[in-house]
């Protein structure tokens, strides 16, 4: 284990910042078990919540890619390299977004944010289908952990930042994800459990950065994959989700709510860094 840098933007590993980054992934674990008040609410309201939190998700993850992981990555490694990681990150999570498509369906958001689930790839069948899903929710919530926990070593404010932009994205996909376990044949609360089991796969991200790979060029890897990876998530995933939206009150609503979440993301970073 490293318990310190050469680079000053890292703070080193204290029981400070292991303490914070352990209660963010919990938190953002316990967010799996957004499905069970999911299925209390009426369809309208769902789509209500839907409309506000996507517009919002959009904001916060494209404000953390661009006000904290990428300038975080240039502090910490040369230009160049930090563009590379970047890049990879913007892959890496293109490929992964087009593989659930290809291979085993995927909760999205259609006709005004409604969940709806796309059909299934015959060869998988529908079990194969919902453990592949569980699968690949759990190496997606691994690397969240990895990247608040290393978000946290750079400084409080940066992984608060990091927390909220992975909280409001896994708060629709969480909804998503819980509507395709019960849609595969799992009963609810067994989907309820296993969503909420890769969820702790963050837990272990934090100590996989904290007792194994905590080091300069490690953590700046993180930074600028995630930051590469929250771009595309943003700007390909969620944006375009906002342009089925066709009203112009709403629009402007959306845009508002996109703009709001940039603004809490630069406060976190700028008001209240260290």
């Amino acid at each position: 284990m490293v318990n310190s840098f050469t680079n000053p933007r890292l703070r080193g590993i204290t029981l400070d910042n292991l303490f914070y980054a352990l209660a963010a992934v919990t938190i953002v674990s316990l967010v799996s078990l957004i499905g069970v008040f999911a299925l209390s609410l009426s369809e309208k309201l769902l789509d209500a919540v839907l409309f506000y939190l996507v517009s919002f998700a959009s904001g916060a993850i494209l404000g953390a890619a661009f006000f904290d992981l990428i300038l975080e990555t240039v502090e910490l490694v040369e230009v160049e390299t930090a563009t590379t990681y970047i890049i990879l990150g913007f892959i890496f999570f293109y490929l992964l977004e087009r593989s659930i498509y290809w291979y085993h369906g995927h909760g999205h958001f259609r006709n005004r944010n409604r969940v709806e689930i796309s059909k299934t790839d015959e060869r998988a069948g529908v079990k194969g289908f919902t453990y592949l899903n569980l699968l690949g929710d759990g190496a997606h919530n691994l690397i969240d952990g990895m990247v608040i926990g290393a978000s946290f070593l750079v400084s409080v404010p940066v992984g608060l930042a990091a927390t909220l932009a992975v909280i409001f994205h896994e708060l629709p996909q969480e909804i998503g994800d819980f509507a395709i376990l019960v849609y595969g044949g799992l009963k609810r609360i067994t989907a309820l459990a296993l969503n909420f089991l890769t969820a702790l796969a963050a837990v272990l991200g934090v100590a996989i950065v904290y007792l194994i790979f905590a080091s300069n060029e490690f953590i700046g890897f993180l930074l600028g994959f995630a930051g590469g990876g929250f771009t595309y998530i943003s700007a390909a995933e969620l944006i375009p989700e906002l342009r089925v939206e066709k009203g112009l009150i709403k629009s402007m609503v959306q845009f508002l709510i996109f703009l709001l979440a940039l603004l809490i993301i630069w406060n976190l970073t700028n008001i209240f860094s260290e």
